[in-house]
């Protein structure tokens, strides 16, 4: 990539990493209990499955979605049902007494099946990344280079959203405002679903 390409990949990248998509709102709501290290060692979770698209991506899954309406579908609901399953658990959380927040493995866990299950990501690397690949080398390399430095811009716009959740978790103090900070955070997670429910195979 030469120098000009980069100075346009990292701000677009940014923006993209940033946008408030069901992984940031995630980060967003589990920050409110669980503070920032916590939440921010979860976010290895997911650099983990976005290590993970870009092999499938790089490997032809993208075009398996992109024919395979089964395919497609079978994935998305997938994931609609884990943001269901999320928001449940945030909406029936006990809030009469402080309750101990998600462990680092938990969040983790979280973070990387909620990307794994969203087949928009999928699409989305093959609709940005070759934008900026050289057609005179070698694909493969490049498509690995790119998901790279995508994964470091990715983890500094997480870090951004489990910085505003810490900021608002830290003054859910009383049990009124733990379940209020639940329920919103139970409804931006069912947000979420309705808006990969109703998505479609166009980037």
């Amino acid at each position: 990539m030469t120098f000009e390409q980069l100075i346009v990949f990292l701000p677009a990248a940014l923006l993209l990493a940033a946008s408030p998509g069901a992984n940031n709102l995630l980060a967003f709501v589990s920050a409110t209990r669980a503070g920032w290290l916590r939440t921010a060692k979860g976010i290895l979770g997911r650099l983990a499955a976005w290590a993970v698209l870009v092999v499938l991506v790089s490997l032809g899954l993208d075009m398996l979605l992109r024919t395979s309406e089964v395919a497609f579908v079978a994935l998305k609901w997938v994931g609609v049902a884990y943001l269901i399953y999320l928001a449940w658990q945030f909406w029936s959380a006990d809030v009469s007494q402080e309750t101990e927040a998600p462990d680092v493995s938990t969040l983790m866990r979280r973070e990387f099946f909620t990307l794994m299950g969203n087949p928009k990501a999928y699409l989305l690397l093959t609709a940005f990344l070759p934008q900026f690949v050289n057609d005179e080398a070698a694909l493969m390399p490049q498509l690995f280079s790119l998901g790279a430095l995508y994964l470091l811009v990715e983890g500094v716009a997480a870090l951004v959203w489990v910085s505003a959740g810490t900021f608002v978790g830290a003054r859910a103090l009383t049990p009124l405002r733990r379940k209020i900070i639940n329920r919103a955070s139970a409804g931006l997670m069912g947000a979420a679903a309705l808006l990969l429910a109703r998505t479609d195979r166009t980037v």
